[in-house]
């Protein structure tokens, strides 16, 4: 019998700890697990009666980054001292890091507890053997970090040749000559390639997923209980689409090292997490055009781009895509006092009144707002700049857009055909299954039928999307080019349509400017947009800012001026004539009439004509009955400025004072206009030479 198992060390009993570091060792090394438990008859040998297994450590690894619970309970049951001997395999099962191996020979030594394994029994109060226990641990330590460092230079030194196998994304595989080809499955293909085209064309993933919800059209992926099985279809996701759209390798790139493993002391002990994103100047590997990709790697560094710009109101904010509201501007708008992203509110029972407003310090500060004003006028404003910087090429566009139109549709009814193909096949599936069931198993025979009933209605309702994606080509109202070249020559029109998508509106103005510094003028009642053009150019929009009580039908400043100078002066009908004339619209966008310039002055408090005393003027058609005239030779003494008459503004009609009608000047050419004959035109000597001649 060994001398260190003394009879209080034998009285205490033992404890054998087991561990694997991975799930992997639990799984396909079994003999070093039975190897492990049998220390328990080697400790019922030693002379031990009460004997403790731990293994709740296997799968965990001992490096000190992973909690073990197992651990735990040995270190507490020697700090209690109710153990005499922990036995294990090796120490590299106890601990691969010095800290906890020390640590638990301290406490041993503490306790009088021996440590086993099958080359012999250590007493850790002994110098010789502490001494070899320490030799123990730092020769496990060690190895465990010359197995990582080798391992991970192999692994560096495969992944540079491109040649690390590894899990692929669904729609990829590899081959068995080790290359990376397109999955085989022509539906999976399709599925993926509509994914990519639909960010191109609607640049924003949550778009996509709106797409591919709305027309149901369902998206690969890969099973996580088989891998390497068949793609299951199920309806798309958001967090699916933009695995698909970030994945590199989509893009032909062979990549590895692309996250990293970040360490953190928590509660005095050393906590490891995965999964950090690095930067792509940081991946470990990257090799461009490596394998055929279901899209080029200049369209994934685009795409990436359009993600990337898509982040709304981050910390060092810069002008973001489009986000599909109502607002033309959105993230597009600087303030120009503070330097921030300005922000969109809507209101209104639909929500049609949206507003920009710059609100980042009253947020985060407390501080009062910079600016805010109405959004409508801005945007028409910009809109205007945008479709005359565009006008030249509205042609080629009106006419890619139908095509692109043609083949959106005929992209979804192949997705739908594809699928249908897909039913149709596992339908003849589930009906082999049935027929090849024994009929006396009426169990397994119902449930397969059953199976079978569910496919057949599956086939039947795909062929019926089928039919509709066709009927609906057939009926689908897409302008031809003749039609397009005619509304592209009207393109503002197009623009105000209520049915043209505000998102695709938004792309257009991202593409012509970059950003909008602006300003508000409360004096001037002025916005001050600076336009940063695409290239480089600058040019400057004012856009007038309404006042309190205003709103988007409110008459404007110009037509209230004049109806303001010509109250109380003319009748109304004559106000409303005149703003006609003067091209002044209503603030609904309607033409004048008396009726509409009488309620508006009574909204204004404005006198009615001919409550003004003072003003003592005659019209032109009174002048020219005092002076027995018509109203064209008024007209010309007027022009020719013999008589003195005012406009209140122009193409009001003119006022004649009775003084200025008295005027020498006036009279003489009234007097002269009387007595001036007609000159004789060719028909009256014709006709006085007929008559003479009869």
């Amino acid at each position: 019998m060994n001398p260190k198992l003394t009879a209080e060390r034998l009285q205490r009993g033992a404890i054998v700890y087991i561990r694997q570091s991975t799930p992997g060792q639990v799984l396909h090394h079994q003999e070093g697990r039975r190897r492990q438990y049998a220390l328990k008859d080697y400790a019922r040998q030693l002379g031990f009666q009460q004997i403790a297994v731990i293994d709740e450590d296997l799968g965990r690894s001992g490096s000190g980054l992973v909690e073990r619970s197992g651990f735990q309970q040995v270190v507490g049951a020697v700090c209690a001292g109710t153990v005499g001997a922990v036995f294990c395999l090796e120490a590299s099962r106890l601990a691969r890091n010095g800290r906890e191996w020390h640590h638990l020979i301290e406490l041993c030594g503490m306790t009088g507890t021996v440590l086993a394994d099958p080359d012999g029994i250590y007493d850790p109060s002994l110098m010789n053997d502490r001494l070899l226990l320490g030799l123990k641990g730092t020769m496990s330590e060690f190895e465990l970090n010359l197995l990582r460092q080798r391992s991970a230079e192999a692994i560096r030194q495969k992944a540079q040749r491109g040649e690390l196998q590894f899990s692929m994304p669904v729609g990829l595989v590899w081959t068995a000559e080790g290359r990376i080809e397109k999955e085989p499955d022509r539906r999976v293909q399709q599925a993926l390639s509509l994914v990519f085209a639909k960010m191109t064309e609607l640049g924003s993933a949550r778009q996509v997923l709106l797409w591919f919800r709305r027309e149901e059209i369902a998206l690969p992926r890969r099973s996580a209980d088989r891998p390497g099985g068949p793609s299951i279809w199920a309806p798309a996701t958001y967090s699916a689409l933009l695995s698909l759209l970030s994945n590199p390798l989509y893009g032909g790139a062979y990549t590895f090292g692309r996250t990293q493993t970040r360490t953190r002391v928590v509660e005095g002990r050393a906590r490891k997490t995965v999964g950090h994103k690095k930067p792509r100047s940081q991946w470990t590997v990257l090799i461009p055009d490596h394998h055929p990709g279901y899209i080029s790697w200049e369209e994934y560094e685009r795409n990436q781009a359009t993600m990337a710009g898509n982040v709304h109101m981050k910390s060092r904010a810069e002008p973001k895509a489009g986000r599909g509201g109502r607002a033309l501007l959105s993230g597009l708008l600087r303030c120009r006092r503070c330097g921030r992203i300005l922000y969109v509110s809507y209101s209104g029972s639909q929500g049609m009144v949206l507003r920009y407003q710059c609100r980042g310090a009253h947020m985060n500060q407390g501080e009062p707002r910079c600016i805010t004003f109405s959004g409508l006028g801005v945007d028409r404003a910009v809109a205007g700049e945008v479709l005359r910087a565009i006008s030249g090429n509205a042609i080629e566009a009106a006419v890619e857009a139908a095509e692109k139109m043609r083949q959106q549709m005929g992209e979804q009814r192949r997705a739908v055909e594809m699928e249908l193909e897909q039913a149709r096949y596992e339908a003849k599936l589930a009906g082999r299954r049935y027929e090849a069931v024994d009929p006396d198993r009426r169990l397994v025979a119902a449930e397969l039928e059953a199976r079978w009933n569910t496919a057949l209605e599956k086939v039947k309702a795909l062929e019926g999307r089928v039919g509709e994606c066709e009927a609906a080509g057939e009926t689908a109202d897409i302008p031809d080019k003749e039609i397009l070249l005619s509304l592209a020559q009207d393109l503002p029109a197009v623009w105000n349509a209520p049915g043209t998508d505000a998102g695709l509106k938004q792309r257009i103005v991202r593409i012509l400017v970059e950003e909008l510094v602006v300003d508000v003028n409360e004096d001037k009642k002025e916005i001050i947009l600076l336009i940063h053009w695409a290239g480089g150019r600058h040019s400057e929009l004012r856009v007038s800012k309404r006042g309190s009580g205003q709103h988007g039908q409110s008459t404007g400043m110009e037509a209230l001026e004049v109806i303001r100078r010509m109250a109380g002066r003319f009748e109304d009908g004559e106000i409303a004539a005149t703003l006609n004339r003067l091209r002044l619209r209503t603030g609904a966008g309607n033409s004048w009439n008396g009726q509409r310039v009488y309620g508006l002055r009574r909204q204004l408090g404005l006198p009615n004509h001919g409550s003004n005393a003072e003003v003592r003027a005659l019209t032109l058609q009174q002048a020219a009955d005092r002076l027995g005239v018509s109203e064209l030779s008024i007209r010309r003494l007027i022009e020719q400025k013999i008589l003195p008459a005012t406009q209140v503004v122009p193409s009001a009609p003119w006022e004649i004072s009775l003084d200025a009608l008295n005027l020498a000047p006036v009279q003489q050419a009234i007097e002269n206009a009387r007595r001036r004959k007609r000159p004789p035109t060719p028909q009256d000597e014709e006709s006085g030479l007929l008559f003479s001649e009869s």
